[in-house]
């Protein structure tokens, strides 16, 4: 169920890195430009209720431009809104406990910044691995050491579930990526930050469809 419907650019929003765009204007910009997946990203600090009122905009945004939205951290959120899918960290819910929760049609991804830790966590009940960083990272104050990528490759290949790369991944990055087996990429400050995501986000599904359309076949 899950590989079919999970989308090849999560597009993340952040209100700290920038404070230009709100959740749901990246959502909804981001959208227009292409893409098929918005992870709702907020690590402040902030009431259950407010959460949830920002998760359903950004799901509506998303709902009006035929994308997903998967929430992150918060399976209570989630459930919520109605949300297509939840991202798990290291250290949030065990997914076992969110599948549980969310039942078998919602996405659910783990996260894994090693080799060893990708062993243990695709043997939870998940649909997809978020691996990173694999260049790099702005958005944690204490991120996880670069992977590079040649481990992304080594986890691809080994990985039963589809993964998604995330990390500093830029235009010009995506064919390297995605050659490692990549099933797609996730991208916060290329699009997030940028003066115009629409636009960044339009490169980025361009990119992507050119890298499909070489490879048309081989990853169907």
């Amino acid at each position: 169920m899950a590989h079919a419907a999970l989308g090849r650019l999560h597009v993340i929003t952040d209100e700290v890195l920038q404070t230009r765009y709100s959740h749901a204007e990246v959502a909804a910009l981001a959208t227009r430009g292409g893409a098929d997946t918005v992870q709702y990203r907020e690590k402040r600090p902030r009431l259950t209720r407010e959460l949830v009122a920002d998760a359903q905009v950004v799901l509506d945004a998303c709902l009006a431009n035929g994308a997903q939205c998967i929430v992150d951290d918060r399976a209570d959120v989630t459930a919520a809104v109605g949300a297509h899918g939840l991202h798990l960290g290291r250290d949030d819910l065990a997914p076992v406990v969110a599948r549980r929760l969310l039942g078998p049609d919602v996405l659910i991804g783990g996260t894994a910044n090693s080799l060893g830790e990708a062993r243990e966590v695709w043997q939870r009940p998940i649909d997809y691995l978020g691996v990173g960083p694999v260049y790099g990272t702005r958005s944690k104050a204490n991120p996880a050491p670069v992977l590079g990528i040649e481990q992304l490759r080594a986890i691809v290949s080994e990985c039963p579930v589809p993964v998604i790369a995330i990390g500093s991944i830029t235009v010009t990055r995506i064919a390297e990526v995605l050659d490692t087996g990549a099933y797609g990429i996730a991208v916060l400050s290329a699009i997030t930050c940028v003066a115009d995501p629409e636009a960044a986000t339009r490169e980025f599904v361009e990119a992507i469809g050119e890298w499909l359309a070489r490879h048309e076949g081989a990853t169907a």
